[in-house]
């Protein structure tokens, strides 16, 4: 099955480039000025207008990577070993017992298991090794320049104007990914507006070099989208050999994303993958087949949907789980 390869691992090929449609009928130093009196309009401050605007251009590259965004056919197997091998679960194990207390504290104020904030931490940006090579304001104008999801690109670069204006970062020091996403969190800007945090009270949200700012980020934005610290994201598990939970008749439950009680499930013929029952508890669960008839089968809960929040993709959550389990 086709997936994009995405939190932080995406493999980007070469493609022949070609000017955005928008540059035959405003310039992009007459376009620049039309943002300035809609940033100034805004509140955006002449200095921080100057700081993050004055000699930019359009990043070619930039307009590349989202009008050629690579597809690769990865079975679910393969995009989880790239994604979360032996190598990054050891390393999310050390990362937790580095950052035990502080993840703790945080954990219980927001009311996240810090697992889960390693895990999105670790699949994303490497545990903060990358974070994007980008200068954010460049890359997002480029983007809104361009004719393609202009109006999007347009709002996130209004949102990251508004990151420089409150003392955050500066222009020069705002690094992201080619689409604008940011930190060591990759929030785009939009989700920092809502989500980042000063733990530390200096004043500044820092998603880029403070530690406590990246983990609270993470966790608030978690907890903002509906996590519950009762329960865990899922479970791999094995189905029915007939029935309904048959691998026959189980991808006609994933498409319609079917909700059931685990003892629902589990008299259907679910059970864990070691062939042992289900918990017995009172949670809704809905089946995912990430590759499909045949492939392996998953049953999650309320909080995988949080994930999906964070990033639509089955492979994505699934991959942020098994890596979370790492450190259980």
């Amino acid at each position: 099955m086709r997936r994009y390869l995405m939190g932080g691992m995406a493999l980007l090929m070469g493609v022949t480039f070609s000017f955005p449609s928008s540059a035959a009928t405003q310039s992009f130093d007459s376009w620049l000025i039309d943002l300035r009196k809609e940033a100034s309009s805004k509140g955006i401050s002449e200095a921080t207008l100057d700081a993050a605007l004055t000699g930019i251009e359009p990043i070619p590259r930039v307009i590349e990577l989202d009008r050629k965004q690579p597809e690769f056919t990865l079975t679910f197997a393969e995009y989880l070993n790239l994604v979360v091998p032996d190598s990054r679960k050891k390393r999310a194990r050390d990362r937790f017992e580095t950052h035990r207390s502080l993840l703790t504290t945080i954990g219980e104020k927001y009311g996240v298991q810090p697992r889960f904030i390693v895990a999105l931490w670790g699949i994303e940006t490497d545990f903060g090794r990358v974070m994007g090579s980008f200068k954010v304001i460049p890359a997002l104008a480029s983007l809104a320049y361009d004719g393609r999801r202009s109006a999007f690109f347009r709002k996130e670069l209004m949102f990251a104007l508004e990151v420089i204006e409150g003392g955050h970062i500066t222009a020069d020091a705002m690094m992201g990914s080619w689409a604008g996403a940011m930190g060591q969190s990759q929030f785009m800007p939009s989700s920092f507006i809502r989500y980042a945090q000063d733990y530390d009270g200096d004043g500044r949200r820092d998603i880029w070099g403070t530690q406590g700012d990246v983990f609270a980020s993470a966790a608030n934005y978690l907890k903002q989208v509906g996590w519950r610290n009762d329960i865990t994201w899922g479970r791999q598990v094995l189905l029915a050999k007939t029935g309904a939970a048959s691998p026959d008749n189980a991808m006609k439950l994933h498409d319609a994303k079917t909700w059931k009680g685990l003892s629902e499930w589990a008299k259907l013929g679910v059970v864990r993958t070691d062939g042992t029952a289900l918990p017995e508890r009172n949670i809704k669960a809905r089946l995912v087949l990430p590759d499909g008839k045949g492939g392996p089968a998953y049953l999650v809960y309320e909080n995988y949907e949080a994930i999906l929040k964070w990033n639509r993709s089955n492979y994505f959550a699934i991959a942020v789980g098994t890596l979370s389990d790492a450190m259980r």
